[in-house]
């Protein structure tokens, strides 16, 4: 099947910002153009001008650089008067999500945050980002969902949002299910406002020690539409991320997988590109 035939998908690399040995081991995977997309944490406490600096070097125009918008525990917020918040920072993802599917959220607050957050990607990058995801996928939970696509269409008119709906679902693993739903949900909104968004998605799992990441990674691309997200997670562990994050030897098996020399060739086996 010749170049021209087959699907390109963006292959991001989430957390970016999240601690210096991850963000240095997805530029590396950038540069190396191994994946061509990374999700930025503006809020994270080691991101900083320099990481942004390296990340733009790296990323050529070979790669999209997006925001991840990060409303949930332990990172605190950008904006000043953000509320809920449990000792300063954001509320754990069930209590967040929670929050929202009751509609117990400040819309004028999450606009202020959203658009704070991306004021400060503007800041760090010097342009608005290429799109807008959300970590720990927070962002496809209602009230949330209807704040960035406000302060997106408005602010970042160019960016496209991440939805979280499978093109093959297979499993009933029940976050795969929740995910689906909300998202289905926010592509309907994400239409309404005028708002791209990609036309499907994978790379969740069970982020258990026995994982094999190896042998997950080719079922992502079943059936992928042109166009659409892989989400991964590579890295390498330092103690910021342990302090900061339950995912840490995970992050240095994905980063090991797409790495080997035979990753390019297994895309190419798949008939899948990244340029």
């Amino acid at each position: 099947m010749s170049e021209r035939q087959r699907r390109r998908i963006v292959l991001c690399a989430d957390d970016y910002g999240i601690s210096p040995a991850v963000s240095s081991a997805i530029r590396d995977l950038i540069a190396r153009r191994r994946i061509n997309a990374t999700s930025v944490m503006v809020v994270a406490p080691s991101f900083s001008r320099s990481e942004a600096a390296a990340l733009l070097e790296a990323t050529g125009d070979h790669a999209s650089v997006g925001l991840h918008l990060t409303l949930t525990a332990p990172f605190r917020p950008a904006s000043q008067h953000f509320t809920p918040l449990h000792r300063g920072a954001f509320l754990p993802l069930a209590a967040m999500a929670h929050r929202g599917l009751s509609r117990r959220l400040v819309p004028a607050l999450l606009d202020a945050e959203i658009a704070a957050q991306l004021v400060a990607f503007r800041e760090q990058f010097g342009r608005a980002p290429d799109y807008v995801d959300g970590h720990q996928h927070i962002h496809v939970f209602p009230q949330i969902s209807e704040a960035l696509l406000r302060v997106v269409k408005h602010t970042a008119p160019q960016a496209w949002v991440r939805q979280c709906g499978r093109a093959v679902r297979k499993t009933l693993e029940p976050k795969g299910l929740i995910l689906d739903g909300l998202s289905r949900r926010l592509q309907r909104l994400a239409a309404a406002h005028g708002v791209p968004t990609n036309p499907a998605f994978a790379g969740t799992y069970a982020f258990r020690a026995k994982a094999d990441f190896a042998k997950l990674f080719p079922k992502f691309l079943d059936r992928l539409p042109d166009g659409s997200v892989v989400m991964c997670h590579p890295g390498k562990v330092d103690a910021e991320l342990i302090r900061l994050d339950p995912l840490t030897d995970l992050r240095e098996r994905e980063y090991a997988f797409f790495f080997d020399d035979g990753f390019p060739q297994l895309l190419a086996a798949h008939d899948v590109t990244l340029s």
